[in-house]
């Protein structure tokens, strides 16, 4: 969680905790009016910190994204007619293996895009990988060709991504979500860079920077 998201969403807690104190002080004294204007603000400033809370969750497994980043490296090699192996690693050192169909890799991902009023709070535009299957060139292969689709994100309590779509409010601070997707060949062995920047995903050759300068040896497979 970003850590301004976590000092709002102390501060909002801590004010209702004393708007409740004050009420309960209130009732005793038996001011009715006071009772209720600290009850109603206490939960106000309750149900903030629980959106600052919910945020937070919300934004767990979404990446912050100010440049073109390395979302993960994957190293692709066939396995026979239209069937190919694909090693992830991520940033995290997590690794995983697809066994997947097709002539290409297709990835694809969730963005969110923040407004810059949210950026205070910590609120970046961020990402989150989805999905990875195979591709074929031809889309009779594609209706008709067996397909194979695997998940890339972990499961979260609560998703950024729908929570953005499901509460009409939310477009006060997020500016736009999205889904991207980027396709590359797999027909033969393959060391591969999966990099996300606030224009989509992308594929590059490992060593190969934005301005096509690559910045690795050669490899001899």
């Amino acid at each position: 969680m970003p850590e301004p998201l976590v000092l709002v969403m102390a501060a909002f807690a801590l004010l209702s905790v004393v708007l409740l104190v004050a009420a309960l002080a209130a009732v005793r004294k038996r001011r009715l009016i006071g009772t209720g204007v600290a009850l109603v603000l206490a939960l106000l400033f309750l149900a903030l910190a629980a959106l600052a809370a919910t945020l937070g969750v919300a934004t767990r497994g979404y990446r912050a994204l100010t440049r073109e980043v390395v979302a993960a490296t994957v190293v692709t090699r066939p396995t026979g007619p239209e069937r190919f192996l694909a090693t992830f690693t991520f940033p995290d050192g997590r690794r995983e293996l697809y066994e997947l169909t097709g002539n290409a890799l297709y990835v694809d991902a969730h963005i969110v895009k923040w407004h810059p009023l949210a950026n205070i709070l910590g609120l970046h535009t961020a990402y989150q990988l989805d999905r990875v299957s195979g591709r074929y060139d031809r889309l009779e292969d594609e209706q008709t060709k067996p397909r194979r689709m695997f998940t890339l994100s972990r499961p979260t309590p609560v998703d950024m991504f729908q929570l953005a779509r499901s509460l009409a409010f939310l477009g006060r601070v997020v500016d736009t979500e999205y889904g991207s997707a980027t396709f590359i060949a797999a027909r033969g062995p393959a060391e591969l860079e999966l990099r996300v920047s606030t224009s989509g995903l992308l594929f590059r050759p490992v060593g190969q920077t934005a301005e096509g300068v690559s910045t690795a040896p050669a490899r001899q497979r």
